[in-house]
């Protein structure tokens, strides 16, 4: 097959990514090849164009982490069939994007598509709802009726983390620097709201749930606002280390979790078993095509316009999702 790209030829967010022509040949075992139809962007972009993403030193990959598309070659074994249409993450760390024509696509980490959810949610689903499952089914099994705040809740991660804890029955509080982040976490089902540049966040976040300690606190940001939302965590409390957007992951005070019997929990959504993949993906499917789960996508961005967007990332609440390719209409529309 043979198409578009875009690719990272130098460590430039104004030249240094670039479209070109490309081919794909038949998948390995474990991956199919998929025609793209949307493709879900987020923060690693930019990290990735700026040279700053572990595990990916030198130029010469394509850009895109997630995809809804249709498949179009399979590997012997696969559980997929040409004409398929799925949702899942691409072999990104190979350097096969999804911001192109065609990519592969990991079929561990992947689902069918439910009828009814159009590609662009589709593409925007799972990197963000695979994450969060990890955070709060897999590593930290939450129970319902305990307080979750959630770090960076206007953004992808954080939005995913919001919706998923309301529907095991959590509290929810969502922590945004904006307006606009905190209204989204509020049209995502928070309960309540905090502002990040809060003088005194530990005393805002258990005012807003009248008093309560915060048994988990999701975060996807770190830094100082990591370490003060923190402190708002009870005895028995778990700190979720999701990631770095702030550009350093929240500093931990061991003598601190040894008083307050706090525990720290890494989280990282690539280091799952496939029977843990498969139970994730069964009931995250479910759970999308039964409306519970709706990723929330603010800006559909056009092919050409790949390089503008990462340059702007993270002005806004909610994902953006860039538009690749259009299907006949006979089938779903975007």
């Amino acid at each position: 097959m043979s198409g578009r790209a875009w690719r990272v030829r130098r460590f430039d967010l104004d030249t240094g990514v670039v479209s070109e022509s490309a081919q794909w040949g038949a998948p390995e075992g474990g991956y199919v090849l998929v025609r793209v139809l949307a493709a879900g962007a987020g923060l690693p972009d930019q990290m990735m164009a700026k040279g700053l993403f572990p595990g990916l030193a030198a130029p010469g990959f394509g850009l895109g982490e997630e995809v809804a598309g249709i498949v179009v070659r399979v590997a012997p074994g696969s559980r997929y069939r040409p004409g398929d249409r799925i949702m899942g993450i691409t072999d990104f760390m190979s350097g096969w994007g999804g911001y192109a024509d065609y990519t592969y696509v990991r079929e561990q980490s992947s689902a069918l598509v439910p009828d009814g959810v159009s590609d662009v949610r589709a593409a925007a689903f799972p990197i963000a709802y695979r994450t969060a499952w990890v955070a709060l089914v897999e590593r930290t099994h939450v129970q319902r009726g305990e307080v979750l705040a959630v770090l960076g809740a206007g953004g992808s991660s954080g939005l995913a983390a919001v919706q998923l804890g309301k529907a095991i029955g959590m509290t929810v509080v969502g922590i945004a620097s904006t307006a606009d982040k905190r209204a989204a976490a509020m049209e995502a089902g928070a309960d309540a709201v905090v502002d990040a540049a809060s003088a005194d966040l530990q005393a805002d976040l258990r005012e807003a749930v009248g008093g309560r300690a915060v048994d988990v606190l999701f975060d996807p940001v770190g830094g100082a606002v990591a370490r003060a939302a923190a402190a708002a965590l009870g005895r028995g409390g778990r700190l979720l280390v999701v990631g770095l957007a702030s550009g350093t992951t929240v500093p931990i005070d061991s003598m601190d979790l040894l008083m307050r019997n706090v525990t720290a929990v890494g989280v990282f959504a690539g280091g799952t078993t496939p029977e843990e993949d498969e139970a994730a993906w069964v009931a995250l499917t479910r759970m999308l095509a039964d409306g519970e789960l709706a990723p929330v996508v603010r800006k559909e961005v056009p092919y050409r316009d790949v390089p503008a967007m990462i340059r702007e990332h993270g002005g806004s609440a909610g994902k953006s999702v860039v538009l690749v390719s259009t299907r006949p209409a006979s089938t779903p529309s975007v």
